[in-house]
């Protein structure tokens, strides 16, 4: 996986993005993580990359030009025109089942955008995909980008030094993970449930899938609608649910 970040501020990505497993990962070869910095394709002797938004408004918007040219100067670099992700909170909000399908390409560009946008030509150009990671606005899009390229990363094979982390963890078939314990069985009078000590692996699968079930309706029942559960489960999750509703 190739990541390439359009950005105006390529410190704050490459910081954070080339620390813990991500930059481990990225020292193995595993993945590559470009920052290009938009200034630089700037022809103002200042490097100034903005202006102000025709029709009048509050803020300064990015100009097309130096974006473009930056992709344009990309493309030309790896021989095709990859994926590009806008990120803006008018874009589909990012969850696991897009960051599956991103994880399968092999180059991926993040557009981030700032001040009061991007002039609407450049994404008309270049963007592929408009994405969100939530209903609020930030500053601009280096910490979104940083989000995505995190969950994308650990989906790509070697990244996690256990590879079924990636695969059952939250939101596998749309169910929070499990809780976890460790050492020391007992903490202030809380005990590690039993099952987890038996070392009966069929018994702790079962249970931790109970579990899952039973977590996802307590914190997140929207996502039930679209889990992949057996007869059995299903039935389960029935009997969780008529309880809590006698609860009530």
């Amino acid at each position: 996986m190739n990541y390439h970040i359009l950005t105006l501020f390529p410190e704050m990505v490459l910081n954070g993005l080339h620390t813990s497993i991500i930059g481990r990962a990225a020292e193995k070869g595993l993945l590559s993580i470009e920052a290009i910095d938009i200034r630089e394709y700037s022809t103002d002797k200042h490097r100034h990359v903005d202006d102000y938004p025709y029709g009048g408004g509050a803020g300064m918007v990015m100009q097309p030009m130096p974006i473009c040219d930056a992709y344009d100067d990309l493309c030309e670099k790896i021989g095709k025109k990859p994926r590009v992700i806008y990120m803006t909170p008018q874009g589909k909000v990012f969850n696991q089942k897009i960051a599956e399908e991103l994880a399968r390409e092999d180059d991926l560009v993040f557009l981030c955008g700032h001040y009061e946008g991007i002039d609407e030509r450049a994404l008309e150009l270049i963007a592929t995909d408009y994405l969100s990671i939530g209903d609020y606005v930030l500053t601009g899009g280096e910490l979104p980008a940083m989000v995505m390229i995190d969950c994308i990363s650990r989906l790509i094979p070697g990244v996690l030094n256990n590879d079924t982390s990636a695969e059952f963890e939250s939101f596998h078939d749309n169910l929070l993970e499990y809780p976890q314990y460790t050492r020391p069985e007992e903490y202030k009078g809380l005990k590690v449930p039993e099952v987890l000590l038996s070392g009966h692996h069929k018994n702790i699968d079962a249970w931790r899938r109970e579990q899952s079930i039973k977590r996802t309706l307590e914190r997140r029942p929207d996502l039930l609608q679209g889990a992949a559960l057996s007869k059995k489960e299903a039935e389960y999750l029935k009997n969780l649910v008529n309880e809590r509703e006698n609860r009530v």
